[in-house]
């Protein structure tokens, strides 16, 4: 064969392994829900407590009878956990108490300890985001964006995500559960880890505190932090009289209840730019002068803060999360500044620290 002839061949090869190489990329990104429905499959029969409450590796046969399962299904039960063992949920180890056998079996790994039933974890939020209610506007998505519904859920269930849990108590219970997992996990690394960022302060007001975890967490860590959680009237009437937390109704576009600090967690990335700016201006008129003590402590992803390639991918993943549900988005920093800035406040500080979201500090004048 002449050179040219070789030449041809092996750029064919080249452009036919290309070619397979792009199947497999997208067939991945296909097939990619699978992971995480096997995992909700996982939860939902109490995998990852079972092999918890075990006490050493466990077999598949002793995972099979601890579930319980019919035996046919043994097999079944194998290779959904080889493949979660594959995705770093679990692990396999061997079981050092019968050394004769070298009997192997599935170990947690910490990403399947955060899916504890009995530590704060990320299970109700899973359950919630793999729930049929928000998975079906993804099947409208593309009509969505060649219609005029303001999100792909209202397109799928012909209203708003808020309209829907207020008329569904069985999603809005499980809505709930979902957002105090995450306050409990990520307020108590704060209230450790980040403690400096309410010294000083002598009150606080959670505004869309819902049912007040995070004003909680916060009030039992510093007693001399008068805590409050702002929400609607309907919201916080469900909250216990004695707790340790202040609780007002009202409607935070209109105004907040008075204090050193507000926070606002995961609230904003609801909101479109221009309803970031209005509460963004109430929280201005509440608080004192930043030499007084006053800021608005906001809990929110800034996107590529911390430049970790799998961090950006998740974090785009909550920023089309928000386009099929909400009206709001996951931001960069300078459309962060951008709505500090129209909202009246002239100083922030981002401190990439809580993983895929940030502190960040906001200061008026």
């Amino acid at each position: 064969m002449s050179e040219e002839g070789v030449g041809m061949a092996q750029e064919e090869e080249s452009n036919d392994n290309d070619l397979l190489q792009a199947e497999a990329h997208v067939l991945n990104l296909t097939f990619s829900f699978i992971t995480s429905m096997s995992l909700k499959c996982a939860i939902q029969l109490g995998i990852p407590d079972i092999i918890q409450n075990h006490g050493q590796p466990i077999t598949l046969s002793e995972l099979a009878a601890s579930i319980p399962i019919t035996p046919t299904k043994t097999a079944f039960l194998q290779r959904l956990m080889r493949l979660l063992v594959h995705s770093g949920i679990f692990a396999i180890q061997e079981n050092e108490e019968n050394r004769v056998e070298k009997e192997q079996g599935y170990v947690l790994t910490p990403s399947s300890k955060i899916l504890l039933s009995t530590r704060t974890g990320v299970s109700p939020f899973l359950l919630m985001t793999t729930d049929s209610v928000l998975v079906l506007p993804w099947h409208f998505l593309s009509s969505w964006f060649i219609g005029n519904e303001p999100t792909a859920f209202e397109t799928a269930h012909g209203t708003s995500l808020w309209g829907y849990t207020a008329n569904h108590p069985e999603f809005n219970n499980l809505f709930n559960k979902a957002m105090a997992s995450d306050t409990q996990l990520v307020m108590s690394i704060i209230v450790k880890e980040l403690a400096p960022v309410f010294h000083g302060l002598r009150s606080l007001v959670d505004v869309g505190g819902g049912t007040g975890t995070a004003a909680t967490i916060i009030a039992e860590a510093f007693p001399q932090v008068k805590c409050t959680v702002f929400d609607l009237p309907h919201v916080v009437e469900t909250l216990p009289k004695d707790s340790i937390i202040h609780a007002v109704g009202g409607d935070m576009f209109e105004s907040i209840p008075h204090a050193d600090a507000v926070l606002l967690k995961w609230l904003l990335h609801i909101c479109s730019d221009e309803e970031c700016v209005k509460i963004l201006r109430r929280c201005k008129e509440a608080i004192p002068s930043k030499e007084e003590g006053g800021k608005v402590i906001i809990l929110e992803m800034v996107l590529n803060a911390n430049k970790d390639h799998k961090l950006m991918e998740t974090q785009l993943y909550f920023d089309v999360l928000m386009l099929v549900n909400t009206k709001g988005r996951e931001r960069e920093e300078h459309e962060w500044r951008k709505i500090f800035m129209d909202a009246g406040f002239d100083d922030y500080k981002i401190s990439p620290v809580l993983g895929l979201r940030s502190l960040i500090e906001v200061y008026p004048s």
